[in-house]
């Protein structure tokens, strides 16, 4: 096919399974780990540190835990990405998850340019060298996006795993597939936190900045752009004293660690004027004293609530009496939920118990862009790999 970039590999790729959690593909990870940690990349690029991080020999042993008998497990066969354009390292993940599950893989990069991209796939090309049957079993491509080119790589796949927005899957699901091909979409996620504001006024000076560089983490390091990043704040125990010094203490590390751009604050002034205009039955006020924050006030939670979103340090906040106000409007979109002061066992059960279609993680603040094997609700490893049943 015409209009492809190999970036690794080529069209003559070997589509036989192999184990799930293969030595090769286990020793593999562990190498590039190691060489990515020793790269100057890795400091200057905090997506590269958290891959290096995911792919080491300890994480990836706890990884085993979650598939029982994988050792009479293979993979499906050949797997075909489809990577999300708004987070750079994300087609790394995918790829990685597929690899542990044996499967061989061909994988589409955004076209989108991304210094790390482009060195993370270096790294990759390069440690791929040492390990023949990966290698011959893998194929990094980029291409324009071109539905005749996407059907031809799905009419070889075993599995896809398509991430995007829900016209994106909607598109692909509409191409030509083998008969047992199965399909892992990854679609339009909406995620929150929920704070308890009384726990937040007791924590001294160095969990305080402990909390706002986590919360950081969560939402200015990806401007919001991650499905998991949360864009609505929930208060309990709600008082505006432990409001301000939250907001006070993310306003600082926001100031020491993020660049703002020109563009972002005529973003975000543009985008407070469009919800004084057409949300202005929804937003009480809309605080902002310079340009790093902006923090809009609801009057009540609404069905479709998750359509209030904002990037770049833009969210939408709201004083929480009880769970079941919020969880009238939970639907499927809902993803995770970051939370600090909570219990999440408690929190577990109300959302067992009121039987909710979404929130598939609860983690604590800082932890909504660790991506996992586990993600949106799928075992992933166990999804892509097929079990060889014996009696």
């Amino acid at each position: 096919m015409k209009n492809i970039e190999y970036l690794i590999g080529n069209d003559n790729i070997n589509v036989k399974p192999l184990q799930t959690f293969s030595p090769e593909a286990c020793s593999f990870l562990n190498e590039l780990s190691s060489v990515i940690l020793k790269s100057p990349a890795a400091r200057q690029y905090p997506d590269l540190s958290a891959v290096a991080f995911w792919c080491r020999k300890a994480n990836i042993d706890k990884k085993k835990s979650i598939v029982n008998d994988y050792s009479c497990r293979l993979g499906r066969g050949l797997c075909f990405h489809i990577a999300p354009s708004n987070i750079p390292v994300n087609f790394a993940f995918s790829f990685f998850f597929s690899l542990l599950s044996g499967n061989a893989n061909i994988v589409r990069i955004p076209s989108k340019e991304f210094e790390q991209v482009s060195v993370l796939i270096s790294f990759i090309k390069d440690v791929l060298e040492k390990y023949p049957a990966i290698k011959e079993r893998t194929a990094f491509v980029k291409y324009e996006r071109d539905n005749e080119i996407s059907e031809s790589f799905s009419m070889i796949a075993d599995a896809r795993m398509i991430w995007g927005g829900d016209k994106t899957i909607e598109i692909m699901r509409n191409l030509k597939t083998k008969p047992r091909c199965i399909d892992i979409t990854f679609a339009d996620r909406y995620s929150i936190c929920i704070i308890d504001a009384e726990k937040v006024l007791s924590l001294d000076d160095v969990k305080l900045k402990r909390l706002s560089e986590n919360f950081y983490n969560d939402t200015f390091l990806m401007d919001q752009n991650a499905c998991s990043s949360p864009q609505m704040i929930y208060w309990v125990n709600d008082n505006e004293q432990g409001r301000r010094i939250f907001w006070n203490a993310v306003e600082k590390t926001v100031k020491n660690k993020y660049h703002l751009q020109d563009a972002v604050c005529v973003d975000k002034y543009t985008k407070a004027c469009e919800d004084s205009i057409k949300s202005g039955d929804i937003i009480d006020k809309i605080m902002y004293d310079d340009n790093y924050l902006y923090r809009c006030e609801i009057k009540e939670i609404i069905p479709n609530v998750e359509n209030l979103r904002g990037k770049c340090g833009y969210f939408y906040e709201y004083s929480l009496n009880g769970f079941n106000n919020l969880f009238d409007v939970v639907d499927s979109k809902y993803q995770t939920i970051t939370y600090f002061g909570i219990d999440p066992e408690k929190l577990l059960q109300a959302v067992v118990e009121n039987k909710l279609v979404g929130i598939d993680r609860i983690v604590p603040i800082g932890k909504a862009m660790d991506i996992d094997a586990i993600w949106d609700g799928h075992n992933l490893v166990a999804e892509l790999s097929r079990f060889i049943n014996i009696e």
